[in-house]
């Protein structure tokens, strides 16, 4: 949301909607979009306070993804936004690295197990097993009491 997203940035509700308008061609649909009146409704009826805060706005709301979480970011002129920006290329950047070392073993891992014979299957196996991605659990939500 918008206003969440301004508040990660360090600028006014406002200024960000403003950066949005004026860079419209950065923001196309699948990065940024409007929210209906009945879907802030929505969202208001997840609220338990009847707080003014949360009230239907005169203006609409944007939602972002990631893409135009990223954007916005980068149309920001906060240094708040622009440390964002710079953090998110870089875990791009690792992630990309992280991958390519993964499929730079996996192919050494194949060579080697065309090269060696099927003696060697079991431990191909096993350090392939080893190269899949956990599953983690998901953390449980809600309260729990310690008694």
């Amino acid at each position: 949301m918008d206003a969440d997203l301004a508040r990660l940035y360090g600028v006014e509700t406002k200024v960000l909607n403003q950066a949005v308008k004026r860079n419209e061609e950065r923001f196309p649909a699948d990065f940024a979009f409007r929210l209906t009146r009945q879907e802030v409704r929505n969202i208001r009826s997840q609220i338990v306070t009847g707080s003014q805060h949360h009230r239907i706005p005169q203006h609409l709301p944007y939602a972002f993804t990631e893409h135009g979480a990223l954007m916005a970011a980068n149309v920001l002129r906060s240094s708040r936004a622009v440390q964002m920006s710079v953090y998110v290329v870089r875990a791009f950047v690792r992630q990309r690295h992280i991958l390519t070392s993964q499929t730079d073993l996996a192919r050494k891992l194949e060579e080697l197990e065309k090269k060696y014979d099927a003696q060697f299957k079991v431990v191909f196996d096993a350090i392939r097993q080893l190269m899949q991605p956990t599953e983690k659990e998901p953390h449980p939500i809600g309260f729990r009491s310690k008694s």
